[in-house]
């Protein structure tokens, strides 16, 4: 077992008995579960709505090389830049080549997951440039010196007295602040931020091939502000993030607004075609959209991973999974969390360091059916478990384990000769430590239901 495993184990042991964090975590999950509930309501076919959205992607993901290659010409003819990165390093390296260039000092951010992956504030830091998160959320885990708990909702492992203890010990702010009072001190703070700000930094919820366009969807306003006040705007977004046409957009911002909040549709929705052409009075005067892989081609490659590729980054099925809801988004160890992230995260990070998130699940199959673009995740997650046994990543003594059992299990005789007691000495000899501390072990009963059978049916 190398140190990552251990490390989530030790962590998610001590996650999982821990009574407060467990219960503030279903309690702000619940709440979006009662939105998303709701949400549900407007559609009238919500089945038809995630099938369509599933083939979309699924067609985008078979072509991705094509449709790329469309965004990038259809963004240039706008006067926007496209830089394709093949890795984290490559990413670091551009971004941070246009910064110096600017001789920029001050870079506002909006919640973008992929900023996460590359380290991004890590590095601004690095080279003594301000960074300031602007959504609520990803400033209140940044003043904590903390990542985001959460794809969709940065914070949601804080409850509004500890973000209130954090801001009395950062800003001199009331103790029992409010969380209205504090969301307004974080609104006029910031402000100031857009105004100083020589470059903006966003994500991007969908890439539009046809008209060479970034999509994005927000609630605060703060990616809008983002966008307009910068000379500088960087996008950056992984490959997979793109839709065939501008038209798509009705199909699934409302999807990814439904399944993340339960929203009919987000409150800000923008849509940038570049930088500001000499007739527009704001805007930036230089775009450029980072095309993120960091490995994504490497998860491409395979038949059936590579349907996690279509995801919309909504959240739900963190929302659902009883393991995520145990043990928290930082046990993870990893950018992306929860079902989603124990599918993709082996490949980005490394199979044979990560393959343990693939087994960390119970396989009940909600995260597949909340999904809205029907990503089968249940299912790639045992794809994946595949993937670590045949390159032998799992541990010698659990495969003979598992071999041993399939033989018994392929044999009747094997099942049915040795007596009860016998059966109850080896699942005690063998299994106690595997079954863990807390769980009783099961007891075989004196007969098996196939003697039972044979004695009622004889």
């Amino acid at each position: 077992m190398n140190a990552i495993n251990q490390k989530f184990l030790d962590d998610a042991r001590a996650k999982s008995f821990d009574g407060e964090h467990r219960k503030r975590l279903n309690y702000n999950i619940g709440k979006y579960d009662e939105q998303v509930a709701k949400g549900k309501n407007q559609y009238k076919n919500l089945e038809l709505a995630r099938r369509r959205a599933a083939n979309t992607k699924h067609k985008i993901i078979n072509n991705l090389d094509k449709y790329l290659v469309e965004f990038e010409n259809n963004f240039s003819k706008r006067g926007g830049k496209v830089i394709w990165a093949l890795n984290e390093k490559e990413a670091q390296r551009e971004i941070m080549h246009i910064i110096k260039q600017s001789k920029a000092q001050v870079i506002v951010k909006q919640k973008t997951m992929v900023s996460e992956e590359l380290e991004l504030n890590e590095l601004f830091e690095k080279n003594k440039r301000e960074v300031y998160e602007t959504d609520l959320g990803e400033y209140i885990v940044q003043l904590a010196g903390e990542k985001p708990y959460h794809i969709l909702t940065p914070a949601m492992h804080k409850s509004k007295e500890d973000v209130a203890k954090l801001f009395h010990e950062k800003f001199n702010m009331p103790a029992d602040s409010k969380p209205e009072d504090i969301a307004h001190f974080v609104r006029e703070k910031l402000r100031g931020e857009f105004v100083r700000a020589d470059v903006g930094i966003t994500g991007g919820n969908f890439l539009i091939a046809d008209v060479g366009a970034v999509a994005l969807t927000e609630n605060e306003g703060n990616g809008l502000l983002c966008m307009a006040f910068p000379k500088i705007h960087i996008a950056i977004v992984g490959i997979e993030k793109l839709i065939p046409s501008i038209e798509d957009l009705d199909l699934f911002l409302p999807l990814l607004a439904q399944h993340g909040t339960g929203q009919p549709i987000t409150v800000y929705n923008n849509i940038v075609f570049g930088p500001r052409n000499e007739f527009e009075p704001d805007g930036p005067e230089e775009m450029y959209v980072v095309l993120l892989d960091n490995r994504r081609t490497e998860l491409l490659k395979f038949r059936e991973q590579r349907r996690a590729l279509s995801c919309i980054r909504c959240g739900a099925c963190l929302n659902g999974c009883p393991i995520y809801k145990s043990v928290g988004g930082y046990t993870y160890n990893a950018t992306y969390s929860g079902p989603i992230g124990s599918v993709i995260s082996p490949h980005y990070l490394g199979m044979k360091e990560y393959n343990h998130l693939s087994f960390a699940s119970s396989l009940c199959g909600k995260c597949t059916e909340v999904c809205p673009v029907k990503i089968p995740l249940h299912e790639l997650l045992l794809h994946n478990r595949h993937e670590a046994v045949m390159r032998k990543y799992v541990s010698y003594t659990w495969r003979t384990i598992v071999s041993g059992w399939k033989m018994v299990m392929l044999h009747r005789w094997m099942i049915d000769k040795p007596g009860s007691r016998m059966k109850n000495r080896m699942i005690h000899r063998f299994g106690k430590k595997m079954w863990g501390p807390r769980r009783t072990l099961p007891k075989i009963a004196p007969k098996s239901f196939h003697e039972l059978w044979k004695e009622s049916h004889p």
